[in-house]
């Protein structure tokens, strides 16, 4: 019994031979996760239940979810464990919430990434500077890191990011890149700081014009540490960041799961929570995405599965 169907709008589609001749075949018993509806093909006649995200997980989604959602707003893996343990009898370990983070973040953002936007004419590209533990074993050392994004001043929307081993060419082409393609050529002015990395890389992702001499878009760089204020909207979101990050201990001494959990601070500061400028989510006012349940992790979940 394979869980490989998937839903679209009102129909559910059998993936073993496409046919929507579907009907409901009783319901499969699950220890935490009550009774889950099972379907019989009646083309091929084969039985399978919906993947909904949470296939094979022993836990419940509303616990799962609650889980992300309290570790982005501030607290702790072993502090969300204690929580759980006063609360749900069937606990379940730190590293089990921390798997959870890791899964999610991934799954979402493959989602969220292929959102067309619309944004302003500029956005604003920056980084933000980590020193990382090289193993979760502390002799080993540490080693530096960055954090590279860029947001929309305009909506408030966090457009790409990357977190790498360094801040070169390729950790930086990689960010714009996907800033470019996800804006449908809107952007027209790119904001930076004075990083020599910047000025090569917007002129490959945005081309130059030999004729005018100038790069297609305008690359708005600022050298002088007196102009303060010029990139206020990015500086105020790394200052969020590092509120929330400064106490990771390291990221666990692995390049994949701290990029992992910053694409999931990425979805939270996009997707669930408010920002104060605009009073209201930065997808909003950047996507046609409409979100209707109070738990938007939950339904950002069910629609990365589609």
């Amino acid at each position: 019994m394979i869980n490989t169907i998937r839903k679209t709008e009102n129909k559910i589609i059998c993936s073993y031979c496409k046919s929507e001749h579907i009907k409901k075949d009783g319901k499969r018993k699950t220890k935490n996760r009550d009774l889950i509806q099972r379907y019989k093909c009646l083309d091929c006649k084969k039985r399978f239940i919906l993947n909904d995200g949470f296939y094979r997980m022993r836990n419940s989604a509303g616990k799962i979810t609650l889980c992300l959602d309290l570790f982005y707003r501030g607290v702790s893996t072993r502090k969300i464990q204690e929580h759980l343990n006063a609360f749900y009898p069937h606990n379940s370990s730190w590293v089990s919430i921390y798997e959870w983070i890791i899964k999610y973040s991934k799954q979402i953002s493959k989602f969220t990434n292929n959102l067309k936007l619309n944004i302003g004419e500029e956005i604003q590209v920056d980084e933000i500077e980590y020193h990382r533990r090289k193993s979760h074993k502390a002799k080993k050392g540490i080693e530096e890191n960055w954090f590279i994004d860029s947001i929309c001043p305009e909506t408030k929307f966090m457009v790409a990011s990357e977190y790498g081993k360094s801040r070169g060419h390729k950790e930086t082409k990689q960010v714009i890149l996907r800033a470019k393609s996800r804006s449908i050529n809107q952007i027209k002015i790119v904001t930076t700081d004075g990083l020599n990395a910047y000025d090569k890389v917007i002129k490959k992702v945005f081309g130059y014009n030999k004729k005018l001499k100038q790069y297609n878009v305008i690359h708005n760089k600022n050298i002088s540490s007196k102009d303060e204020g010029f990139n206020y909207p990015i500086e105020r979101l790394h200052n969020n960041i590092r509120q929330r990050t400064k106490v990771f201990r390291g990221f666990h001494g692995s390049i994949e799961s701290a990029n992992a959990i910053m694409k999931g601070w990425e979805i939270y500061y996009n997707f669930i929570t408010k920002h104060q400028g605009i009073e209201c989510c930065p997808y909003e006012l950047a996507t046609d995405l409409k979100l209707n349940s109070n738990n938007k992790w939950l339904e950002l979940i069910y629609l990365s599965k589609k």
